[in-house]
């Protein structure tokens, strides 16, 4: 019960099933079973579900803060074991892309701290070529890239593949068509990113090879400002797939256009890390770790 008190904080925290279930690696069929399981023990009701919204009922409010002072005492423990084991030693230096820091990053950093709370995790960021040096002259203990790297003294382990996706508003006039191509993106309203960042010259290639010329509007290297923007500005904007999660789409009311020629744009985010020993336990344990989280998403 009191694992499943923690997973029913979670579903508060997030105000949704859907951006829960994201966060704790379970299917969402999963996770109602979990809330319904919790409801039938305690006997009581604890949401009141009004369409796709959830609201907490009184009682359910109540179980709400014994859950989170449960978590407290639980990360109370956790960091005495720790500290006992000598977890609290651990410290990691990562490196990545600001896009990275906002897709790939932020899950990876949750589960590592909510296994090891008392480390210490330093994140840097960099362009490719920058990361990559950095951790060649150890100066960082690992980096997170979006390609594939062939470097002497290097250990470079793909993660995922990605590539990119038309998304818009979903009152868009292209929303709906069939054989949607690249002639469309000619003289398309268009949010793209900054100048220099590794999107923009996937993007910028793409254009030329197409042979054709949007009509940009705005040049942002923000996934979430660029997001909040085009309803606004009744715009579209070629984003990786790994970012478009269904909630986001959801609650900025867009949609994603499929264009086959977009499979082009196909990257690989990859871990890169020294193959000449020298890494300190904690990083290890963090590019195992990584390593298996990926491992298991390629699986499901």
């Amino acid at each position: 019960m009191f694992e499943d008190l923690d997973v029913f904080a979670t579903v508060v925290e997030q105000s949704s099933l859907n951006k829960a279930s994201k966060l704790l690696n379970l299917s969402q069929p999963a996770l109602s079973r979990k809330i319904t399981k919790l409801e039938d023990e305690l006997g009581v009701q604890l949401f009141n579900r009004r369409g796709k919204r959830l609201e907490l009922t009184a009682f359910g409010q109540s179980a709400y803060t014994f859950a989170l002072e449960q978590r407290q005492q639980q990360q109370k423990f956790m960091q005495m074991i720790a500290k006992y084991k000598g977890d609290d030693q651990i410290s990691v230096t990562l490196g990545a892309s600001l896009t990275t820091l906002q897709t790939t990053l932020p899950p990876l950093v949750n589960a590592f701290m909510e296994k090891h709370p008392s480390a210490e995790l330093k994140l840097v960021t960099g362009k490719t070529h920058e990361i990559v040096s950095a951790v060649r002259d150890k100066k960082l203990d690992a980096g997170i890239v979006a390609s594939s790297i062939e470097e002497p003294g290097l250990r470079c382990t793909p993660l995922f593949d990605d590539h990119l996706e038309l998304v818009l508003p979903r009152n868009h006039r292209l929303c709906g068509q069939d054989n949607v191509s690249m002639d469309m993106l000619h003289g398309l309203p268009m949010i793209i990113f900054s100048t220099g960042t590794w999107y923009r010259k996937l993007t910028d290639e793409l254009f030329h090879t197409a042979g054709v010329v949007p009509d940009i509007r705005m040049e942002m290297d923000s996934f979430e400002a660029i997001v909040r923007l085009l309803p606004a500005c009744r715009a579209a904007a070629l984003l990786p797939k790994s970012y478009l999660r269904s909630q986001l789409l959801d609650d900025n009311d867009l949609a994603i256009l499929h264009i086959p020629d977009l499979q082009e744009t196909r990257r690989t985010t990859s871990l890169v890390y020294s193959e000449n020993g020298g890494l300190s336990a904690g990083a290890r344990r963090w590019i195992e770790e990584t390593k298996k989280i990926f491992g298991r998403t390629r699986d499901e």
